[in-house]
């Protein structure tokens, strides 16, 4: 029991589970704390939006908004993960780095933004795991591209 609970395993059940929280999780985290407002309010905030890309306001703010709201909903979904976990990692990556200027603590610290960015990045790198609908979309069929057994 204890060697199957702390085995690594890649692609167990636990395995899909845990990326399943961490992208439902951060997506409705973001959606609902950040990109929701932005989305809601979008005609108010677009003139006086931070424009650290310089990219202008309105574009800056469009830009976050697809990330923060767009994406981090496809996130949750579990559809175009990688791109979603992608454009919301440099989305705070930006927050981070330019905004709070790769600051962790203190009164304008990017510690959030740094934290959310390290989700994002595993969910980059691992991928959606079963339980999405990338694996319903574009997951193997069954039976195709596994092995046949040996007779």
């Amino acid at each position: 029991m204890l060697k199957r609970l702390f085995a690594p395993g890649n692609d167990s059940f636990l395995t899909s589970l845990s990326l399943f929280v961490l992208r439902v999780w951060l997506g409705a985290n973001m959606l609902i704390n950040h990109g929701w407002g932005k989305l809601t309010k979008f005609n108010d905030l677009a003139s006086g939006f931070p424009d650290p890309l310089k990219v202008g306001h309105t574009t800056s703010l469009a830009l976050v908004v697809f990330a923060e709201a767009l994406c981090s909903a496809l996130l949750i979904l579990g559809l175009f993960t990688r791109f979603a976990a992608l454009v919301l990692a440099v989305n705070v990556g930006v927050a981070f780095f330019i905004v709070h200027k790769a600051t962790l603590k203190g009164e304008h610290s990017g510690e959030l933004a740094f934290i959310y960015m390290a989700g994002y990045v595993v969910l980059f790198l691992a991928g959606a795991g079963k339980l999405s609908l990338d694996n319903k979309l574009f997951g193997a069929k069954s039976g195709a591209g596994k092995a046949k057994p040996k007779e």
